[in-house]
């Protein structure tokens, strides 16, 4: 049995919401209360203040205590708090009150002399002394407010900066260290800018092999009296209790690698091999010592330096082969006082993963072409295959779809059968030896090998064989490379049916797009991201592909055929470039919530022994990663749109284009837990470069812009800890076949899909 929720309930619910709208919180205040509805700060300077934005930001941050919320007017959490104070409040009252409820804020709660000598507090920590500051009060019949008047003084400002010395070699360094120092002349007395001076000589010191430094054994004091202006003198020195371990440099004495570390084994009788001073140390001969070593950059009689630890962690972590990369520093023996150098022994215990796994994974597909259908994937995945680091996997997929719609088509079937391998290997794999020159990563070796089959009953089969040989790597957090120099790619048509044929023959442009059999070149690939840097207020990611095919093919083929198309081992080649590049901009209104923009461009050219771009090249639009008002492959080319004759019905085939264009823009925000909510507006569509009489409308033209299909919707998202389930709905409020603008709220499209759009 269902479990339902009878429509009384909804219908009481807006009742009582309407009741809330049509009352007025004030005839619930105490007679000898006021409601407080907020402050503000009327900041007044005597001279210009270049971060007078952020001073009165943090100023306003100190307005306390926050007044009630509001929203449309209506203190909704106020309210519902008064009325769950009635005897009996009944069930909506209390479900609201602990949803929403809020305790009320009155003036008698606000502590005026403390607000004022926090202001002060913090405009003295800015440079700002002797500021005049008064507040008045607002007081009305229930309500109250308060407005602080801050007249801020002329700040004072760095003269001279410079350091109490003594002989120790720290001394030395820090003194080489303020070349480069924040405090310059004229700088204002700030302390938040004298602690990341403080900072910065940290990270300059322990790059130095200071290992014991911290940035709290250094003290700023500040010095007036040699001046009759606002200008002070700043000493920087060494605090009275600072340790003298603090003030000399550690070296590497040792450094070993344990390269199958487990708690278990550590008493276990284990192998060392030592190469250029470091220790290899495993059983059974897990990794081999000298597939390992390029991954180490630490090395014995090396000075300390924390970068070079954390770039050695990730060297190792990216290896994919290691749960957990831990790196330990012990000193060989306690400071004793004259001691001017220190040592460190390093360990570098590296956990291993499972060396086998399997995983499946179950999909429920729905494309616009009416198909629905499951598929199973399974991966095998073989860690460490050849002790050297290396990772193999292995995926089968089996997919079967039917189509349950699509007139005279409907009841067709489609089975996809598919395997893929792939072998990693964590170094490049290339005929000469080079330095790799790369720190934060070492570059990885990918080969792939596929082979899918796809049977469209009654219609066609299709099979296609893939071969890349390629490179990956991240030369930062934020930038990614991919590098494919050798793709391969041949696809076979058979099985085709008198039906198929005769739409091939009639649509030229799409016969010659499945006649080239042959795919061959060169792809690359760049991504820029910053969206998991929690720290950036309004992250960007951009991403560039490119691929150019046929060129090498080109100049090995003879003479072109009767039909004038060149052949390579008897076989078709596509010849062509395409490039695209996706661009996101995200503004973090706050925590949970955001406004998320896209825009994305692609174009795909034929040339030489194409007239068309490939079937598999092409671009197409709509989609819950599109333009989410129009279903997968249906949006476009231009103004085209399938005819509804059943006899003519086309929907087993994609709508592709060579160009495409997408705009995105999408307000996230909090609903209750880890769902969360989205308003979204999509617009994009594709286009032919040359006009194809089969496809009317579909070539790209200077009034492209009026063809776009854009859709508005609102969505739902389901995120546990980055694991999204999403579901979009939206409607059509221009299709690009229709001059007007129509909101088609009757024919919503319904998206279910993992992860975000963008």
């Amino acid at each position: 049995m269902k479990n339902t929720i009878p429509s009384y309930y909804f219908f009481g619910l807006l009742i009582s919401i309407l009741l809330l709208h049509a009352c007025s919180v004030k005839k619930y205040i105490p007679e000898d209360e006021a409601l407080y509805t907020g402050a503000e700060i009327n900041f007044k300077t005597e001279t210009k203040i270049e971060d007078k934005d952020d001073i009165e930001a943090e100023l306003n941050g100190l307005l306390r205590p926050e007044p009630n919320s509001k929203f449309l007017g209506v203190r909704w959490g106020l309210l519902t708090h008064y009325k769950n104070q009635k005897e009996k409040p009944g069930f909506i009252n209390k479900y609201l009150n602990k949803k929403i409820g809020e305790e009320p804020v009155y003036l008698s709660n606000v502590d005026v002399t403390k607000t004022e000598d926090l202001i002060q507090n913090r405009l003295e920590n800015r440079g700002f002394f002797n500021n005049i500051i008064s507040a008045t009060v607002d007081k009305k019949k229930k309500t109250a407010s308060t407005v602080y008047q801050v007249e801020v003084s002329k700040p004072y400002v760095l003269e001279t900066l410079s350091l109490d010395a003594d002989s120790l070699a720290v001394s030395d360094s820090i003194q080489k260290s303020l070349d480069e120092t924040l405090l310059k002349k004229g700088s204002r007395f700030d302390l938040a800018l004298f602690k990341k001076e403080r900072q910065r000589i940290d990270t300059y010191l322990k790059a130095k092999g200071y290992y014991n430094f911290n940035d709290d054994f250094l003290i700023f004091e500040a010095d007036t009296n040699q001046y009759d202006t606002k200008k002070f003198d700043l000493y920087l020195r060494f605090k009275q209790e600072t340790p003298g371990k603090s003030k000399i440099p550690y070296k590497l004495n040792s450094v070993k690698v344990y390269a199958n570390y487990s708690v278990e084994t550590e008493n276990v009788s284990q192998d060392t091999v030592t190469i250029d001073g470091v220790d290899y140390i495993q059983h059974d001969d897990f990794f081999k010592p000298e597939r390992l070593d390029p991954f180490v950059l630490l090395d014995s009689g090396q000075y300390y330096n924390p970068q070079t630890s954390k770039f050695t962690s990730n060297r190792l972590s990216k290896i994919g082969i290691y749960k957990y990369t831990t790196i330990r520093y012990d000193k060989v023996k306690p400071f004793e006082e004259g001691d001017s150098i220190g040592l460190l022994d390093a360990k570098i215990l590296l956990s291993p993963r499972s060396k086998h796994s399997l995983r499946a994974e179950i999909q429920a597909n729905s494309k616009s072409n009416n198909y629905v259908g499951p598929a199973l994937a399974l991966t095998y995945t073989n860690r460490n295959i050849f002790d050297g680091g290396e990772i193999f996997s292995v995926s089968p997929r089996f997919g079967y779809e039917k189509q349950i719609a699509g007139g005279s088509n409907a009841g067709l079937t489609s089975l996809q059968l598919g395997l893929k391998t792939d072998l990693i290997f964590p170094r490049i794999l290339f005929p000469y030896k080079f330095d790799y020159g790369f720190q934060y990563e070492v570059p990885k070796t990918k080969i792939s090998l596929g082979l899918e089959y796809l049977d469209r009953e009654e219609f066609y089969t299709t099979t296609s064989i893939l071969a890349t040989f390629g490179y990956t790597w991240n030369a930062n957090r934020f930038v990614y490379h991919e590098l494919t120099p050798l793709s391969f790619n041949y696809s076979s048509l058979s099985n085709v049916s008198d039906e198929f044929n005769d739409i091939l023959t009639a649509n030229p442009f799409l016969a010659r797009s499945f006649d080239q059999k042959f795919i061959a070149g060169l792809t690359y690939g760049f991504v820029y991201n910053e969206i998991s840097d929690i720290k950036k207020r309004n992250p960007i990611y951009f991403a560039a592909n490119f691929e150019i095919a046929g060129n090498v093919l080109d100049l090995l083929s003879r003479d072109p055929n009767e039909e004038g198309v060149k052949e390579v081992l008897g076989l078709e080649y596509a010849q062509f470039v395409r490039t695209d590049v996706d661009f996101r901009y995200q503004y973090r209104i706050s925590k949970e919530q955001a406004l998320v923009a896209r825009l994305f461009g692609g174009i795909g050219i034929a040339y030489g022994n194409s007239e068309t771009m490939p079937y598999a090249r092409q671009y197409y639009s709509g989609g819950p990663f599109s333009v989410r008002a129009f279903r997968i492959r249906s949006l476009g080319p231009g103004t085209y749109t399938v005819p509804e004759d059943e006899e003519t019905d086309q929907t087993f085939l994609d709508q592709t284009g060579d160009i495409r264009l997408e705009a995105n823009l999408e307000y996230r925000f909090p609903l209750v837990s880890f769902v969360k909510g989205a308003l979204f507006a999509d617009a994009g569509n594709v286009w032919l470069r040359k006009e194809n009489t089969e496809i009317s409308g579909g070539e790209i033209s200077s009034g492209f812009l009026k063809e776009l299909g854009v859709g508005v919707g609102a969505g739902v998202r389901v995120d546990i800890q980055g694991f999204v389930i999403r579901f979009d709905l939206a409607a059509p409020i221009h299709k690009p076949f229709e001059r007007r603008y129509n909101f088609d709220l009757n024919n919503p499209i319904l998206n279910f899909a993992f992860g975000y759009p963008f």
